[in-house]
């Protein structure tokens, strides 16, 4: 079974993995945000953090390659009375336009090291110069915890990584440490994350 299909099976079980709330930290960031910006979300799943972001005024592209999860995003969007380009693509293989997003919201994200290169490349082309990402993803001390995150450790992220994949840009914030979540079925409990707000130079 390909990924696309086991993540297509697991939004098709009912209700949202990972609830129908924003991620805390991308909501912490709400202060950086200005109604009219464009903005994009690499791997939205079910559309909670791009609906949200929606809800702020923004124009926000929402990428998924699961189509179960980017439909229920589409109806979570419309239930919420707000306009959501929701897409069904490989975000490692898809057509990245220049220039052309303020904001990219990339939010448990773990893909494995070729496509994670790719991915953030298309990132960094595709933001304005000036323009933030935020970031939240699992680091290899989540292994052996329950709250959730990949198994594969090569998945897994790290400031090292984070810097790695985007050296040009200016760290405005990049912390390591444990975080309490609350995200749904899949995100409960004590879990060992990286999060970080960085800005693409110009």
């Amino acid at each position: 079974m390909s990924t696309s299909l086991a993540w297509d099976e697991r939004y098709a079980a009912g209700g949202f993995q990972f609830g129908e709330a924003p991620n805390d930290y991308l909501r912490s960031q709400s202060w950086r945000l200005r109604p009219g910006m464009r903005a994009m979300v690499p791997g939205d799943g079910e559309g909670r953090n791009g609906v949200w972001l929606a809800e702020q005024g923004l124009a926000v592209t929402s990428l998924d390659w699961s189509p179960v999860g980017v439909a229920k995003a589409e109806t979570l969007a419309a239930q919420r009375g707000v306009r959501l380009d929701a897409v069904v693509a490989d975000v490692a293989r898809w057509h990245w336009p220049e220039a052309a997003f303020d904001l990219a919201a990339w939010i448990y994200l773990h893909l494995p090291p070729a496509d994670r290169a790719a991915a953030c490349a298309g990132v960094v082309l595709a933001l304005k110069p000036g323009g933030l990402l935020v970031l939240e993803c699992f680091t290899p001390a989540q292994q052996g915890r329950r709250s959730g995150g990949p198994k594969d450790p090569a998945l897994l992220w790290s400031r090292e990584v984070v810097e790695a994949e985007f050296p040009a840009f200016t760290i405005l914030e990049l912390t390591e440490g444990t975080v309490l979540l609350d995200e749904g079925p899949r995100h409960q409990g004590p879990a060992e994350l990286v999060r970080g707000v960085l800005r693409k130079p110009g």
